[in-house]
C-alpha cells in the first residue's frame, strides 16, 4: 500500500512514540509511507533510515489552500492508496484534498465529545463526507461515535495506540532534587492542568493522606503552580512534600521511579498515554472510573479503579497500597503484561494493516 499521514511532530518524543512507531513499522512490512509533519521532528532521522519520505510543510490551519494543495498533489504522485489525518487541522485540509481522487481518507479520533450533527464546523472535520473511515483509539470512543447516525455510512473501527515494553529501558529518574529519599512512598500525577484532569481531587486527597509520614505526591506537568491549584497546595496539610516538577522530557523515568501513578481525570478520556507508560515500567495505576482507563485497568489485578471525583476512595486506595506491599508488588508484575498483549504495538501495526486493506477492497 502507498500510505500518506498527515500529522502533528511538535511535541516530546515520548508522546510521538506510539503514533509514529506505526508508521515505521508499515514501512518495515513493505508498504511505501510518506509523512506530512512538522520541520526539526524528532522523528525525521527514524524516518530516514526506514525509507519514509517527510515532507516538513505541516497542517497548522483548520482551512489551508496550501496544505490542500500538496495533500492533493502528494496523493496524485505518489498515487496514494490510504490518507491518514490525525489531527483536527489536518483532517479538514486532507478532507477536500481527497475529494474526486480515489484514495481512501481515514481520520484518528482519540475523544468521545464533540461530534455534534447540529455543528457545522464538525461537517469540515470527522463528519465530512469524503471521509471514508475513522480509526477509534479505544472501545469508550468506538461507542461515542457509531452512536453518531450521519456517521453510519462509515467503516468505523476500534486499534488500540500499543507500547512496546523494549522502549521503556531507561534507569528511573532520581527524585531526590525533590528531597524524596529511597523508601519513600511517592504518588506521581502527569498532567497538563486543565479542569477535567482532575488534578484538584488528588490534592484533596491530600489532607486525609497527610498522616502518612512518607507520602509524597508528585505533579508533573505545565500551569499546576497556578490557581486553583497553588491555593489547594498551600493550604494542604502536607504542602512541603507537593513537589511541583513542571513540564518534563523524562516524565517516564520519573513514573518508573515513583510507587504509584495517579490519574484522576472527571471526564472520559480515550486511552491515557501515560497510564500505558506507568503500566511499561510496572508502576500501579490509580485511576479514576473512566471507561477509557476502566477498558486497561483490571482492578485489584493490574491497577485500581476508583469513581470519579470521590477524593475519600482516592485516599484510601493510596493508603491501601502504601499499607500493603504484597498487593504492590502484584499489582506492579501484571502491569507490563497488558502490553504484551491487547496493547502491545505488534497487534497495533497487525490492525492498521488489516483495517486499511478492507477499506481497499470496498
Amino acid at each position: 500500500m502507498n500510505i500518506l499521514a498527515c500529522t502533528s511532530s511538535d511535541c516530546s518524543f515520548n508522546s510521538l512514540r506510539p503514533e509514529h512507531e506505526i508508521y515505521i513499522s508499515l514501512a518495515k512490512a513493505g508498504h511505501n509511507v510518506t509523512i506530512i509533519t512538522h520541520k526539526n521532528a524528532p522523528y525525521k532521522q527514524l524516518f530516514l533510515e526506514n525509507n519514509i519520505e517527510v515532507i516538513e510543510e505541516p497542517v497548522i490551519k483548520k482551512i489551508s489552500i496550501s496544505s490542500i494543495k500538496l495533500i492533493r498533489k502528494t496523493i496524485k504522485q505518489k498515487s496514494i492508496d490510504i490518507v491518514y489525518a490525525t489531527n483536527s487541522k489536518s483532517i479538514p485540509n486532507a478532507a477536500f484534498a481527497c475529494i474526486g481522487l480515489p484514495a481512501k481518507l481515514v481520520a484518528y479520533r482519540g475523544t468521545a465529545s464533540g461530534l455534534y450533527w447540529h455543528d457545522p464546523g464538525n461537517y469540515l472535520g470527522t463528519l465530512h463526507p469524503r471521509v471514508d473511515g475513522i480509526i477509534c483509539v479505544s472501545k469508550y470512543v468506538y461507542q461515542y461515535v457509531v452512536s453518531k447516525k450521519v456517521l453510519n455510512n462509515k467503516s468505523i473501527t476500534t486499534i488500540y495506540k500499543g507500547h512496546e515494553l523494549s522502549w521503556y529501558n531507561k534507569q528511573p529518574a532520581d527524585l531526590s532534587e525533590f528531597a524524596i529519599k529511597k523508601g519513600d512512598f511517592t504518588a506521581i500525577c502527569v498532567t497538563n492542568a486543565r479542569p477535567h484532569k482532575g488534578i484538584h481531587i488528588a490534592l484533596e486527597a491530600t489532607n486525609i493522606l497527610a498522616n502518612i509520614k512518607n507520602f509524597h505526591l508528585l505533579l508533573v506537568g505545565n500551569g499546576m503552580d497556578k490557581e486553583p491549584y497553588k491555593s489547594l497546595i498551600n493550604n494542604s496539610k502536607m504542602k512541603n512534600r507537593i513537589h511541583l516538577a513542571g513540564y518534563r522530557n523524562d516524565a517516564p523515568e520519573l513514573i518508573s521511579a515513583s510507587s504509584i501513578l495517579i490519574q484522576p481525570s472527571i471526564a472520559g478520556e480515550g486511552l491515557p498515554r501515560v497510564v500505558l507508560e506507568s503500566m511499561a515500567y510496572g508502576t500501579p495505576v490509580v485511576a479514576s472510573a473512566n471507561p477509557g482507563s476502566m477498558e486497561i485497568i483490571d482492578t485489584g489485578v493490574n491497577g485500581c479503579i476508583v469513581p470519579v471525583g470521590d477524593v475519600s476512595a482516592l485516599a484510601d486506595k493510596v493508603e491501601k497500597l502504601h499499607d500493603s506491599p504484597e498487593l504492590l508488588k502484584s499489582l506492579s508484575e501484571n502491569s507490563s503484561k497488558v502490553l504484551q498483549n491487547k496493547m502491545s504495538h505488534s497487534e497495533t501495526v497487525r490492525k492498521y494493516i488489516e483495517y486499511f486493506e478492507s477499506l481497499l477492497t470496498h
